[in-house]
């Protein structure tokens, strides 16, 4: 099997950071990693540099204006792979920045880290023979596909208002069953010395996760969307689209193959949310859209169907389905935070109670309230909610002279019951109210709530913190104030594996060193260039790239000759490297 690292215990470094990056919240600061510069190999720098020279020649004319001025805006060089400190130095300038993580992060985290305006770069680098494409993000598909376009200020803020929506979008199980296999095989897909027959499970494992009937989440629908667009789009005319989405500018292969007639173009539409795709496999339909400022014309219509703008009992229950932490805003303006497990709804499908297990927090815009963090409701969280029985007008619409009537006075004894059938007997303590002056919370002592035949709270617990609220006006994954959950996600336990060199793959990154250097104009030595080449011949027979790049800078005729004659008998034995060779010494040809 191969070896998976499955522990978090790796040594931590410093990164270079910008204003954007120390704003982040802890559960998110948790996936940076440090991008590790020199971890790079000869043979990564020179697969980056191949791919960027054959991208940046084609895409020169299939891609938006905004990918070549893009380029040179985010610091992002054809030669070498880009530092992610110099990048965050520019990005700075145009109010963004950029983070390494270690692969695909969790859903709602990676839309949070739009939201605040901070590129998710994995660092890590594609091998040789994924040098066309790979499922696994790397720093190509990231810094030279996602960066690039987001110096054009329209589709900026559309990928921020995505992770807006998308980091609070509820997902499934099934989503986070999805995201650990995906996680899976783009690390057995970059891993060396796998077994095939183990990455051929994986892939079964997804196609299986895939093919299942179940209701697209909220989270689903938005994952299709940053599919369809930010990683597949195209842009401009049915008849002559261009290209924006990062999958194809960071794959040489499938942004020349997406413009043939087979591959069908849609106009985008909302019917984007809910048009699935394959990550295993190439994009049989992509979607056109006219501008980018479309995109969030679309983006607002998805966005008005989701539980955060419309609230009420079905989101909730969705929550509850998702298993994860996420968060109630009540008509008062109160916002509960937790693990949701329970609720009971009447006949309008209207909340009339909810029940969290677990560390739970209350806030108020955004801002946890004092006394009311996980430390202070450790073991959950519950209340009825809406109007109290034989009252029409609810309790956070009484005024002073309304509460004073209904007997809602500080060291008074209370004794209620809702509409619903909740009966709530105590000694009112105190009360906090919203800016408005309306009562958000009710605490009571030697208190006892029940409902029909159930006792839900007893004054053996302690303090009760009755919520006033008339209805759910919104629910959505995630936290009110990001300060109340320093663990809110959850990270992978599957990690990216660090693969182990031989005497030989250390020969040849060497000798792909050597090469560098004499295209840098560091060394100039012809003969060094014959000794490599025989080397490669007799001990690396299907080494390609390093010969392209021997015969792109030789001034040896012969030695040309001879490459490029190698080269084409192995392109005949290999079929699926001969546009590789073809086209590599097609653009050495032209230097």
């Amino acid at each position: 099997m191969a070896n998976i690292i499955t522990n978090s215990m790796r040594e931590e470094e410093e990164f270079v950071s910008n204003p954007l990056i120390d704003a982040l919240p802890d559960h998110l600061k948790q996936f940076i990693k440090p991008q590790n510069y020199n971890d790079y190999t000869p043979i990564n720098q020179a697969v980056w540099r191949y791919v960027m020279r054959k991208n940046v020649e084609f895409l020169s004319e299939a891609a938006h204006e905004s990918y070549l001025n893009g380029l040179e805006r985010t610091g992002i060089e054809i030669e070498q792979i880009p530092n992610m400190y110099g990048m965050n130095r520019i990005l700075k300038e145009i109010g963004w920045a950029a983070v390494a993580v270690d692969g695909f992060i969790p859903p709602n985290a990676f839309m949070e880290f739009q939201a605040y305006k901070v590129l998710v770069i994995a660092s890590e680098m594609r091998q040789l023979e994924n040098i066309e494409y790979t499922p696994a993000p790397d720093i190509i598909h990231e810094s030279a596909g996602h960066a690039p376009i987001i110096a054009n200020p329209d589709y900026a803020e559309y990928l921020r208002r995505l992770g807006d929506v998308g980091a609070k979008a509820i997902l499934s199980k099934h989503d986070m069953d999805v995201y650990e296999a995906v996680r899976k095989l783009s690390i057995l897909k970059e891993a060396e010395n796998v077994d095939e027959a183990e990455v051929n499970e994986a892939v079964k494992e997804i196609e299986e996760l895939q093919n299942k009937q179940v209701e697209l989440s909220e989270m689903a629908q938005i994952r299709n969307l940053q599919w369809w667009t930010i990683e597949y789009g195209l842009i401009g005319t049915l008849e002559d689209p261009k290209i924006y989405g990062a999958g194809l500018l960071s794959s040489i292969g499938e942004s020349r193959a997406i413009m043939n007639d087979n591959v069908e173009k849609r106009p985008y539409s909302i019917d984007a949310a809910l048009q699935g795709f394959d990550i295993t496999q190439p994009q049989p339909l992509l979607y056109v859209t006219p501008d980018f400022s479309f995109l969030m014309q679309v983006l607002e219509e998805i966005a008005n169907t989701l539980s955060v703008r419309i609230g009420g009992g079905k989101s909730l229950q969705k929550l509850i389905g998702s298993e994860m932490i996420g968060t109630i805003e009540l008509s008062t303006g109160l916002q509960v935070s937790g693990k949701f497990t329970r609720t009971i709804l009447n006949d309008d499908n209207e909340v009339i109670y909810f029940q969290t297990v677990g560390p739970t927090a209350l806030a108020y815009r955004e801002k946890e309230l004092i006394g009311h963090g996980i430390g202070n409701h450790s073991q959950g969280f519950s209340s009825p909610l809406g109007n109290l029985k034989g009252i029409n007008l609810a309790i956070e619409d009484m005024g002073p002279v309304d509460l004073e009537a209904y007997n809602f006075r500080d060291k008074k004894l209370l004794s209620f019951e809702f509409e619903s059938g909740f009966k709530v007997v105590g000694m009112n303590v105190t009360g906090i109210r919203n800016i408005q002056g309306k009562l958000m919370i009710i605490q009571l002592v030697d208190c006892t709530v029940t409902y029909k035949d159930e006792i839900l709270f007893k004054p053996e617990y302690g303090i009760y913190d009755l919520v006033v609220g008339n209805e759910v006006v919104s629910v959505f994954a995630g936290t009110a104030d990001h300060n109340s959950f320093p663990n809110l996600f959850e990270a992978s336990q599957t990690l990216t594996v660090k693969p182990e060199k031989t005497d030989s793959d250390l020969r040849l990154e060497s000798h792909y060193k050597s090469v560098r250097e004499l295209r840098e104009g560091k060394i100039n030595n012809e003969e060094k260039l014959l000794e490599i080449n025989k080397e490669l011949i007799d001990q690396y027979p299907n080494e390609w790239l390093l010969p392209v790049e021997i015969f792109e800078i030789t001034n040896d005729v012969i030695l040309r000759i001879k490459i490029e004659e190698s080269l084409n008998v192995l392109a005949t034995e290999q079929p699926k490297l001969k546009s590789l060779i073809v086209e590599g010494l097609e653009m050495a040809n032209r230097q």
